[in-house]
């Protein structure tokens, strides 16, 4: 009778039990690995902000005009490749700001800055079009 008992195994209730337990604890990783996946993206495009625009400031600084479109930044030689931006996936989904120079014609104005092309929100609640 007592070998009996001893190999009977698991009971359904102890079963349920660490299932759930199982279930919470896969819930809060998955919560956690979406957030650091996110923070990460945002530091990129944090990143590729800063070095696009250093680029416009050097190209500005060498030439005495802003570039009249990203691709001069690459074919100049200010940059390899314009960078994708990591919330579209896309290179050509960022939105050039024009100067702003109120005597100049429209074929000397150039890029002054460049934002991400996402609608997106982030973690701290801003736009990333409005970095």
């Amino acid at each position: 009778m007592r070998r009996w008992r001893s190999e009977r195994g698991w009971t359904l209730i102890e079963l349920v039990v660490v299932i759930s337990l199982i279930a919470v604890l896969s819930t809060i990783a998955l919560a956690g690995y979406r957030s650091a996946i996110t923070r990460s993206k945002e530091a990129v495009l944090k990143e590729d902000l800063f070095r696009m625009r250093d680029a416009i400031d050097q190209y500005y600084a060498d030439r005495g005009e802003y570039p009249i479109a990203l691709g001069a930044l690459v074919s100049d030689g200010y940059l390899r490749s314009i960078p994708d931006d990591p919330f579209t996936n896309s290179p050509d989904t960022w939105l050039p700001v024009l100067s702003n120079i109120e005597d100049a014609s429209p074929v000397s104005q150039g890029i002054f800055d460049v934002k991400s092309g996402s609608d997106g929100m982030a973690i701290d609640g801003t736009s990333y079009a409005e970095w």
